[in-house]
């Protein structure tokens, strides 16, 4: 019997084959420089797979980013317990991932990939929007609760950029602890829209 000929076909760990290729590509060579099709051939799938798990290239860096440390998760669980300690278990949960020697890695590594290019960007800012602003002003409810969302994760991502990506030193060598009582002001201001106070 002749064995079919053309690419393999999906098998259970065809996706998780495919992020992983993703990922190295994604990491070596940018955003704008990864193709579908590369990364179908490092794999030895048909391209057409990929777009069947992904359905677009944003698509499948979203899933991607969500490979490094998944955002969601990360975010359900910070959401859980006391609202009004919600801004101290985001600092919290952020740092955490990104302090982690498996996670913090990936993630500055793709990060910086995606804010090399204007395609990249696009696809880090729609992933965002998709999985932490809409799904925090979900949880938020209330008058403005997006722009609310918005605020709160424009605090965080400055976190993000000047202690991981720039390493600015006054932010890079702050504990955790710190943190936590430097920005959670801020981001509750965000979350309720209302004025920070100093003490």
């Amino acid at each position: 019997m002749n064995k079919p000929r053309g690419r393999r076909p999906g098998h259970p760990d065809t996706r998780g084959r495919i992020l992983a290729a993703a990922r190295d590509r994604l990491s070596a060579h940018g955003y704008t420089a990864t193709t579908l099709r590369a990364v179908a051939d490092d794999v030895g799938v048909d391209v057409a797979l990929i777009s069947y798990y992904f359905g677009s290239k944003r698509g499948l860096f979203g899933a991607v980013m969500e490979l490094a440390v998944s955002p969601p998760a990360v975010l359900d669980a910070a959401l859980e317990g006391d609202p009004a300690r919600l801004p101290e278990r985001l600092v919290a949960a952020v740092t955490a991932a990104w302090d982690d020697p498996r996670t913090g890695p990936p993630l500055r590594t793709l990060v910086t990939a995606a804010l090399q290019e204007p395609a990249g960007q696009r696809a880090l800012v729609e992933f965002l929007e998709r999985e932490v602003i809409t799904r925090l002003a979900d949880r938020l409810g209330g008058p403005r609760a997006t722009d609310r969302a918005t605020a709160a994760v424009t605090t965080i991502a400055g976190l993000v950029f000047t202690r991981y990506l720039l390493a600015l030193p006054s932010i890079a060598d702050a504990s955790r602890n710190q943190l936590i009582r430097d920005l959670a002001p801020a981001i509750r201001a965000g979350l309720t829209g209302s004025t920070p106070h100093r003490r």
